[in-house]
C-alpha cells in the first residue's frame, strides 16, 4: 500500500501560480500511476492531470492544457502538479491519487489511494 500526502495549496490572485506535492510513504512510488483530481464545492471528483509510473505519459484536462503541468521524482517518492495562470475556476480542493498500474486512468474509479487533498483558492 502507499499512503499520499498533498502539500502546497492556498490563496492565490487570478494569474499566480502555484506548486502542489504528493509526497507517497509505504510501497515504492514508482510502482504506481498517479493522477491529480480536483473537486469543487457542490461539485464532482474532476480529472485534472496524470502520469504514467516512469513518469514517461501525462495527460490533462482540456480545461488546464497549457497552464498546469504535471510531474514525478521517483526518487524522492514525491509527484508535483505546477499550476500556471491560475483563474478563479481553478478553485477546489486538489487530491492526488495513485493507482498500481504502468499507466493512469482519467475516472477516479481507477485510483484506490487517495490523499486528504489540499484546498486552493483563486481570487478574481
Amino acid at each position: 500500500q502507499v499512503q499520499l500526502v498533498e502539500s502546497g495549496g492556498g490563496l492565490v490572485q487570478a494569474g499566480d501560480s502555484l506548486r502542489l506535492s504528493c509526497a507517497a510513504s509505504g510501497r515504492s512510488f514508482s510502482s504506481y500511476a498517479m493522477g491529480w483530481f480536483r473537486q469543487a464545492p457542490g461539485k464532482g471528483r474532476e480529472f485534472v492531470a496524470a502520469i504514467t509510473r516512469s513518469g514517461g505519459g501525462t495527460d490533462y484536462a482540456d480545461s488546464v492544457k497549457g497552464r498546469f503541468n504535471i510531474s514525478r521524482d521517483n526518487a524522492k517518492n514525491t509527484g508535483y502538479l505546477q499550476m500556471n495562470s491560475l483563474k478563479p475556476e481553478d478553485t477546489a480542493v486538489y487530491y492526488c491519487a495513485a493507482r498500481s498500474n504502468t499507466y493512469y486512468s482519467a475516472s477516479p474509479y481507477g485510483y484506490g489511494y487517495w490523499g486528504q487533498g489540499t484546498q486552493v483558492t483563486v481570487s478574481s
